[in-house]
């Protein structure tokens, strides 16, 4: 008898010798074929995070154990424009032509968002027969009313991403989440009467312990500097001009306290315009290999999870990594999920989005409790060993695909 064979679908994943890109699915489909299964990893010939499509001619299959396979879709230039709505349109065409061709699985297993792509993709499973999983990794529409939402306008703009989601839901045979919040929304719409299973994004705790060892010495730390650090996307659903704005109030009386901002995005002009204009020392960084923000993070004495009051992220995927570095966590996630998290396991603190004030007060705080940093870090690294390191939690994934595809 054969082995079983599992499609994986990511539209955004980190692939071959790419530098940037989502790596949950990935690793997914790397434990997946260690398990015994044989993968497809169907994706976009266009690099969703570096705005190009793939040279498909010089792509290395040997990085992977799976099978890659690319399926055509038009570039956009940005994440937020009417192209990439039209390129994942087209998109969910190819994915429907896709499985026509290739429906010889056991299992589907499915990344949602984009919500057409993901809903193309059941119907495809169901047209075939074939078990169908949606792992929820971000909420569309609610995402985009960061940047757009306007009474009224944005109901009717965004009903059609609402309808696309609720249907995919309902075509599945089990649903994962990256939090619970996000496992929850697949049952706003239909009865928990299918298997419900949360795996947090996480990270492979050894390879963030490889990364931020050899690259340890390429940290330059002045003595005596306290580091406040943040690494992710900068858009407008982080809180990021309240913290450029708490540094500065910080820096009149604690100099040495430095903010290390790594990462890019829409709004990193305006941060550096907003740093300048406060006084705030901030370091703008740019985007890293993961092993080099494993080696900063862990020189950093807190990291900061900065989210606006309205972000629909509960677990972002950051957090499996600030863990990692076993250092203190602020944030200002008002996720009911992540902050009563933050209070029971004890490894952060939490303030409120948007009072520049209360961060300020709050950073000085742990500035001044080392004794308190200490045990947050130690609490912090011992969560990430325990529920966020992928090779332990991810097993649960392997079961429930164990389960279903016979």
């Amino acid at each position: 008898m054969g082995k079983k064979r599992i499609a994986v679908f990511s539209i955004d994943a980190k692939l071959g010798h790419e530098v940037k890109g989502a790596t949950r699915y990935v690793f997914l489909a790397e434990t997946l074929v260690a398990a015994g299964y044989e993968v497809d990893f169907l994706t976009s010939g266009f690099q969703h995070w570096e705005k190009r499509q793939r040279d498909l001619s010089r792509f290395d299959a040997s990085a992977h154990s799976f099978n890659v396979r690319f399926i055509d879709e038009p570039g956009y230039p940005k994440n937020m424009c009417p192209q990439r709505i039209w390129a994942h349109h087209v998109m969910a065409k190819n994915v429907r032509a896709y499985f026509d061709e290739h429906h010889d699985y056991d299992l589907v297993y499915c990344q949602i968002p984009p919500n057409d792509v993901a809903l193309a993709v059941g119907r495809s499973a169901k047209r075939y027969g074939i078990p169908f999983v949606v792992d929820v990794n971000d909420l569309w529409p609610e995402a985009f009313r960061i940047a757009f939402d306007v009474p009224v306008l944005s109901d009717i703009a965004f009903a059609p991403f609402y309808r696309q989601a609720r249907r995919t839901y309902a075509l599945a045979d089990a649903i994962v989440g990256t939090s619970d919040e996000y496992a929850a929304r697949g049952f706003r719409d239909r009865a928990e009467d299918i298997p419900k299973v949360v795996a947090y994004v996480g990270n492979d705790l050894a390879a963030f312990d490889a990364g931020a060892l050899a690259h340890a010495d390429e940290v330059d730390k002045p003595a005596g500097e306290f580091w406040v650090s943040y690494a992710g996307a900068m858009s407008d659903c982080y809180d990021l001009r309240t913290l450029v704005r708490a540094m500065a109030l910080v820096q009149v009386d604690h100099p040495h306290m430095k903010l290390k901002l790594m990462g890019d995005g829409t709004i990193r002009g305006e941060l550096e315009s907003l740093a300048a204009e406060t006084g705030c020392d901030a370091d703008f960084m740019g985007y890293m290999p993961y092993p080099n923000m494993a080696a900063h993070l862990v020189a950093s004495d807190v990291l900061v999870n900065s989210l606006v009051e309205n972000a629909p992220q509960s677990v972002p995927t950051k957090i499996g990594d600030y863990l990692a570095a076993g250092r203190p966590m602020l944030s200002t996630s008002l996720s009911p999920e992540f902050w009563a998290k933050v209070d029971t396991d004890g490894f952060g603190v939490n303030v409120r989005p948007g009072d520049a004030g209360a961060l300020a007060r709050a950073l000085v705080q742990l500035e001044g409790d080392r004794a308190g940093r200490t045990r947050m870090g130690a609490a912090a690294r011992a969560v990430a060993e325990e529920q966020f390191d992928r090779k332990r939690s991810y097993k649960q994934l392997v079961d429930l695909v164990g389960r279903l595809a016979g």
